[in-house]
């Protein structure tokens, strides 16, 4: 029986060994022009031993915030003294990227295709590829998401918290708060941790937009979980100990009719039960109808969207256990704003 080599990581039929950067191109299936198309993933390898940490992004191909945050944390001269490796993929669905779009061009959902098949529909192929050969090869891994488009989230971590090692990457981001949020059957998050990959999942700002200040959040929250991590060094840069809530419990408030809504409340707001959160009229305002908070919580996802027919999603709350939270998401806030944050960036923020 011959022994695999521990210093050399072969993926998509390269080595890469200790060391070493590569940009790969994983072929995936090509378009009916005969265009072939490939998955860009880049691998950088420390020189010493370390967790392998996949970052991903573009599962939903409109999702664009996690390309840019991924770009980031690949300029980051820390990585550098990196220990173990970090497997970035900034593109994984490439056809609704290059589409604008969430879906794959036979519709189906990537995120609800894991763990795929060889065999099986093209959503199917694609899932069983990256799971095999990228996130097979990982001890850890961090999936970049936005809301869907019309919709935008406020920074914070999905995870679930049935294990330690979970548990310390979720805090490590340091959002100030963390939805300890079921897995979806057929979901990237359900396939690897049956494989028993810890997995936590970042969701901030709107499709086919840039946001600067989830993007910056982003960044941070990766660079941290790196170090807490052991592949990178401790920064030397001292910051105030992060404040993280955790969330049992999350619901969307959804209007209550048809009509155009004024939203009141925005992201990142502290509500308490009951609060008024918006209000949707019809467009004379004869008829008007409030959308109530229904616990104490954090706003961290709401529509972008005015119009809105009866029933559909307006604010998404987490139940949280105090007040002390706003003090808190106002100061990440500061920090992260570029029209706040006093320090030198390292490049111009994105308008």
């Amino acid at each position: 029986m011959t022994k695999t080599d521990p210093s050399i990581l072969s993926i998509a039929g390269q080595d890469i060994r200790r060391g070493e950067r590569k940009t790969l191109e994983l072929p995936v299936p090509s378009l009916y022009t005969h265009t072939q198309l490939e998955m860009p993933v880049q691998v950088i390898r420390g020189k010493k031993p370390g967790p392998t940490l996949f970052v991903s992004a573009a599962i939903h191909g409109d999702e664009i915030n996690g390309v840019e945050i991924i770009r980031r944390v690949l300029n980051q001269k820390a990585l550098n003294r990196l220990r173990g490796t970090l497997i970035a993929i900034p593109v994984v669905n490439i056809f609704g990227f290059i589409n604008q779009s969430r879906y794959l061009p036979d519709r189906r959902d990537l995120n609800r295709s894991f763990p795929g098949s060889e065999s099986g529909s093209l959503a199917a192929r694609i899932a069983h590829l990256f799971l095999n050969d990228i996130v097979s090869h990982c001890s850890h891994g961090i999936d970049l998401h936005t809301a869907a488009i019309h919709r935008e989230n406020f920074p914070h971590i999905r995870a679930v918290l049935d294990d330690e090692e979970t548990e310390r990457m979720a805090a490590a981001f340091s959002s100030p708060v963390i939805l300890a949020s079921d897995i979806i059957e057929g979901s990237l998050r359900k396939a690897v941790e049956e494989k028993g990959i810890n997995i936590i999942v970042y969701e901030a700002g709107e499709a086919l937009r840039f946001n600067e200040f989830a993007i910056r959040a982003g960044v941070r929250g990766v660079m941290s979980v790196m170090r807490e991590l052991g592949m990178l060094a401790p920064s030397k840069t001292k910051r105030k100990e992060a404040f993280t809530e955790v969330s049992m419990t999350s619901v969307w408030v959804r209007a209550p009719q048809s009509g155009i809504v004024r939203l009141i409340k925005p992201l990142g707001s502290w509500v308490k039960k009951d609060e008024v959160l918006g209000v949707v009229a019809d467009p004379f305002g004869d008829d008007e109808q409030q959308a109530l908070a229904p616990y104490d919580g954090v706003v961290i996802g709401k529509t972008n969207l005015p119009l809105v027919n009866e029933g559909e999603a307006l604010f998404h709350i987490a139940k949280v256990k105090s007040r002390v939270t706003a003090g808190h998401i106002e100061e990440y806030q500061h920090v992260l704003d570029p029209n706040t944050d006093t320090s030198e960036p390292a490049e111009p923020p994105v308008a």
